[in-house]
């Protein structure tokens, strides 16, 4: 168990999070990642290829990434204890880590949401939720765009901050680093278009499996963050869930999209329009769903709450760990 790194890597994230300046100096290892798996993709995604060729070829890719990211995590992590032995090694490793997690970045982008239609309406609203989503924003209304910004907070809760902490709990560094190469995977090519059906079949399929822990992961944190937050239901939040999370589309994203609903007393998902073409998904929750730029600023207030107790869980963990 890697508890204790963990926890000094989500607690330096949550407070400097990836430096912009780093960022244009080196980029992120998650742009390292993309790189080899477009590298991939064009040289064996080819149309000329069968449909069973292709899919072995996005096997292969998946493969490449996964023995290329352990490998990493795994030098990396022998470097900063070999730099720097004992606790100082780890702190070194946990700083490194820091970069998988995306807890501050993910409230920031959310946050511009709410500031955008606050500060200057609808337009620039769509603007900035068009950054955080891959749905059609041209034509949302302010309720639409809330919700929209509400559902991917709840979904990359689970998929940005949640999961890349659980594997690094289970397995380190490298553990981490081979969970964020199967996510850019199935982000990258793990759709159900023409062109990335068979090649991304794989990593779409160990995605799903890879974050199904962290997404019931995070509809407890969701949860219990609603039972210290003064007006919203934790009761309603395990209700949602019960209800509508296996209805979702997805196997996981319904966990953390219905408990944020649930808590907050709003409805999310719904009809919504991807690629031109509108997908008739069922309500997670049974609130309103007439939203505004308040109740996006109210689901921040609840993802900050669940990060604080994720922290603490892991916190407790590490302390026990070190007693035994």
């Amino acid at each position: 168990m890697f508890a204790g790194l963990a926890l000094v890597a989500v607690a330096v994230e949550a407070a400097f999070g990836y430096p912009d300046a780093l960022y244009r100096a080196i980029g992120h290892p998650v742009t390292w990642i993309g790189r080899l798996i477009a590298w991939c993709e064009g040289a064996w995604n080819s149309s000329q290829r069968s449909y069973g060729q292709r899919r072995l070829a996005g096997v292969a890719t998946l493969l490449i990434l996964l023995a290329v990211s352990l490998a990493a995590g795994l030098v990396v992590t022998k470097l900063c204890h070999a730099m720097l032995p004992g606790l100082p090694g780890m702190v070194l490793c946990a700083v490194l880590a820091s970069s998988l997690l995306a807890q501050r970045s993910l409230h920031d982008h959310v946050a511009a949401v709410a500031m955008a239609l606050e500060g200057e309406g609808v337009v620039a609203g769509r603007t900035a939720v068009s950054m955080i989503v891959g749905r059609d924003t041209s034509a949302l209304d302010e309720a639409a765009i809330s919700r929209a910004a509400i559902e991917s907070l709840a979904e990359n809760f689970s998929d940005g901050v949640v999961a890349p902490l659980f594997w690094m709990v289970v397995a380190g560094l490298p553990g981490a680093l081979a969970y964020k190469a199967i996510n850019t995977a199935d982000s990258m090519i793990g759709h159900k278009s023409e062109r990335y059906l068979a090649f991304g079949w794989a990593s779409a399929r160990l995605d799903d499996y890879v974050n199904l822990p962290a997404s019931r992961l995070a509809a407890l944190w969701l949860v219990l963050a609603a039972s210290l937050r003064p007006g919203l239901s934790p009761a309603s939040a395990i209700a949602a869930v019960k209800r509508d999370a296996r209805h979702h589309r997805s196997p996981n994203a319904g966990w953390p999209e219905s408990a944020m609903a649930g808590a907050l007393g709003i409805r999310l998902a719904g009809p919504r329009v991807y690629g031109g073409v509108k997908v008739e998904d069922r309500w997670m929750g049974e609130g309103r769903a007439d939203l505004t730029a308040a109740d996006i600023r109210a689901a921040l207030g609840l993802y900050r709450i669940a990060c604080i107790v994720q922290a603490a869980a892991i916190a407790i963990l590490a302390a026990l760990i070190l007693l035994v």
